[in-house]
């Protein structure tokens, strides 16, 4: 079968010739996608349809893109630009700390399909599901990964203030980290951390100015780093979190983010029993959200950025639950970005799962056709993000994007500590 590169190269010449010579490949793909079809290899990112390769860019065959088409709007070829993602939003509708009950925040509803809107609470959630309908989960923990320590002289004394943020385990108590001053914490300089309970030593620099530390200590790591580190809240998060278990998931069990999963803070295990008695049957992904899910979108043409890697792993009964779903006529509700990349990334072109593992970097956004997901939970994303693209992909620009205006002027709470959406089909007319 062709490789990406195939399609690539007769893509490349016709890329800046415009709109006809645009729908004319496309045409030209979706005869020849009766003969052939391509499916990434080793890490399983997606499945490549040929509509979606008008606009596919292949990263050392290891990450595609969606096309650019709006799919609420079924045009065929619509060159979106990161400022089409923007919105006005007040500073003061950024939530700063959790509501004092889970799920007494607000629920934004949104017909997909005719951009309705209606004004629920959270614990609504239970009458929008059905029977037979499944939810998916992210059940990755946040690891305290901040840690404040000092940096040690050669001669073994302290010296200045350090700070090292952990971001992926790199294995051999080697982790890659963020480090603040970057200046003085080259390789050979050692930081330490609780009176010396935990020292970090710089070993190497990788692309981007990231640093490898390798960390010693007497015990388990994960223990150590409960007593010693702190939560890493989001930038712009300003107030100090009181309780930490407030930044995870009541279902949290697998160590390993380093931001929480948020539109799962919402639920309470007694709404999860609400849902289980409905007949809606719960599963559950692991996706480590990296710190790349803030990173901001630099470039004008969408197509350019470069999206972050994270681990993720679908267990084998996760994916027997989804399989059974669809086959049952339910739908899957992904409960986050985080759970609804972790399907999409590892789905066959019909939907159809299998357990995998292995670092995805999908990037979603109108004009990319799901495979899996039917409906989403979400919350309200920064402007100009690869989140509040995802969310457009789903439900087209214009609805969210008015949804979004909706919600400011009823001056809903935004982002990770704020109010959440549910995306679906067949919602009740929107609320006046």
């Amino acid at each position: 079968m062709p490789g990406p590169y195939v399609y690539w190269m007769l893509i490349g010449p016709i890329r800046g010739a415009g709109v006809q010579a645009l729908v004319f490949t496309y045409h030209i793909f979706c005869a020849l996608s009766t003969v052939f079809s391509w499916k990434q290899g080793k890490t399983g990112k997606f499945f490549c349809t040929f509509e979606a390769c008008l606009h596919i860019a292949v990263n050392g065959g290891a990450s595609a893109r969606a096309a650019e088409s709006d799919t609420a709007g079924k045009d065929l070829v619509t060159q979106l630009k990161t400022h089409d993602f923007y919105f006005e939003l007040p500073e003061e509708l950024i939530a700063q700390t959790p509501l004092q009950r889970r799920d007494a925040s607000r629920l934004l509803t949104l017909d997909k399909g005719t951009g309705a809107w209606t004004h629920r609470h959270f614990y609504d959630l239970p009458d929008l599901l059905r029977p037979g309908d499944c939810l998916i989960m992210n059940d990755s923990r946040v690891l305290p990964a901040r840690l404040l320590g000092s940096r040690v002289h050669r001669d073994g004394t302290l010296g200045g203030a350090a700070e090292v943020l952990l971001l992926i385990d790199r294995g051999d108590n080697v982790w890659e980290c963020l480090v603040r001053p970057g200046k003085k914490l080259r390789p050979g300089a050692k930081v330490s951390f609780g009176g010396g309970e935990l020292v970090g030593e710089i070993v190497g620099e990788v692309a981007g100015g990231n640093r490898l530390v390798r960390f010693h200590y007497e015990g388990i790591f994960l223990e150590v780093l409960e007593r010693l580190g702190r939560m890493p809240l989001p930038p712009y998060i300003k107030e100090e979190l009181r309780d930490q278990e407030r930044y995870q998931t009541v279902y949290a069990k697998v160590s390993g983010s380093a931001a929480a999963p948020t539109a799962g803070l919402h639920f309470t295990e007694e709404l999860l029993e609400k849902i289980r008695a409905k007949g809606v049957a719960i599963g559950y992904v692991t996706l480590h959200v990296g710190l790349g899910t803030f990173r901001p979108v630099k470039e004008e043409d969408i197509e350019a950025h470069p999206m972050h890697s994270e681990y993720c792993v679908i267990p084998q009964e996760t994916a027997d639950l989804v399989n059974r779903t669809k086959a049952g006529g339910g739908r899957v509700v992904c409960v986050g970005t985080t759970s609804c990349r972790t399907l999409e990334s590892w789905a066959a072109e019909d939907g159809h799962l299998g357990a995998s593992a292995g670092w995805t970097d999908i990037f979603i956004y109108p004009g990319y056709r799901f495979k899996v997901l039917d409906a989403l939970i979400t919350n309200f994303h920064l402007p100009e993000s690869t989140l509040i693209m995802l969310v457009s992909a789903l439900a087209g620009r214009e609805h969210v994007l008015a949804a979004y205006e909706e919600a400011v002027r009823e001056r809903y709470r935004f982002f990770s500590f704020g109010d959440a959406m549910f995306i679906a089909d067949g919602i009740p007319d929107k609320e006046n």
